[in-house]
């Protein structure tokens, strides 16, 4: 029997390809299910990837439902002079709002992570009742033939923003961009822009309110604010309050860069004893 989760992650599953040969699971909805899972709350995901890719092996304890794909939407980083070069070599199926399981439909949280341009606008209003929150880079990137990966204009952002709940992305996101940010923040209801080690900006009806990083030891950045993103959803669900939401989620984003890709994504007692005694970035 398929059973509404507490969160529902949607989008693509990534296969990151490492330098030295082999792969690894990622992609917005691995760090966000995985996180949302150890806060304790039940979690499900959909995604879309081929059957070599052990994704229910990766999110253990998280119900999955995949759209089957002859590939994975795969990603490669290449790092020169400090700089990050990105490449896309393959997607997966795109994603529709008739491949949900009905009963999903009452999730009470819901986050759409697009990586490669796998969620359209019929997403929108399928959750009336949920708390709805979107990680937009998959709609702001593209590709050209030998899969490289730009920056593009969010077409869209004028579309989706008024008819979701919270908005989280990274300042590195629009290149730092404060304009763009604000602009994109009055959009929306709630917004939040991730920092790094300068913490975050929450955004409320377009007035902004900084919340300092937690310090940590950074092993891996990768994933953080997808991390941030989940359990920022699942404190806003339970709290109401945008500001505890955004110290929360500072907090279990700090565990998530002290180790390689999701190893080090915390239990909810870990992050509630970071809370009562870690310290702060300045």
């Amino acid at each position: 029997m398929v059973r509404a989760p507490g969160f529902l992650a949607i989008g693509h599953v990534t296969k990151d390809l490492l330098p030295g040969g082999g792969y690894t699971m990622g992609g917005t909805v691995t760090y966000a299910a995985l996180t949302a899972r150890n806060l304790g709350v039940s979690t499900a995901v959909l995604t879309s990837a081929p059957p070599d890719l052990d994704v229910s092996g990766k999110l253990k304890g998280i119900q999955v439902h995949i759209v089957p794909a002859q590939c994975a939407t795969t990603f490669a980083n290449i790092y020169e002079n400090g700089k990050r070069r990105q490449f896309l070599h393959g997607t997966a199926t795109p994603l529709a709002a008739a491949h949900l399981p009905p009963d999903w439909k009452t999730s009470p949280i819901v986050l759409m992570g697009p990586l490669a341009g796998e969620l359209g606008l019929e997403w929108l209003g399928v959750f009336p009742l949920a708390v709805v929150g979107v990680t937009p880079q998959g709609w702001m990137r593209q590709w050209n033939g030998d899969g490289t990966v730009t920056a593009k204009p969010w077409q869209e952002a004028e579309q989706i923003l008024p008819r979701v709940d919270v908005l989280v992305f990274s300042e590195e996101d629009v290149g730092r961009d404060e304009a763009l940010i604000r602009r994109y923040a009055g959009l929306v209801r709630i917004a939040v822009v991730t920092r790094g080690c300068g913490g975050a900006t929450v955004f409320r009806d377009g007035v902004g309110r900084s919340f300092p990083a937690f310090r940590a030891q950074e092993v891996d950045p990768t994933g953080a604010g997808d991390v941030f993103a989940a359990a920022f959803l699942v404190r806003l669900r339970e709290t109401g309050d945008a500001y505890v939401a955004a110290a929360f989620a500072n907090c279990t984003a700090s565990f998530a860069v002290e180790g390689n890709g999701t190893t080090t994504i915390p239990t909810r007692q870990q992050v509630e004893e970071r809370l009562r005694s870690g310290r702060f970035c300045y």
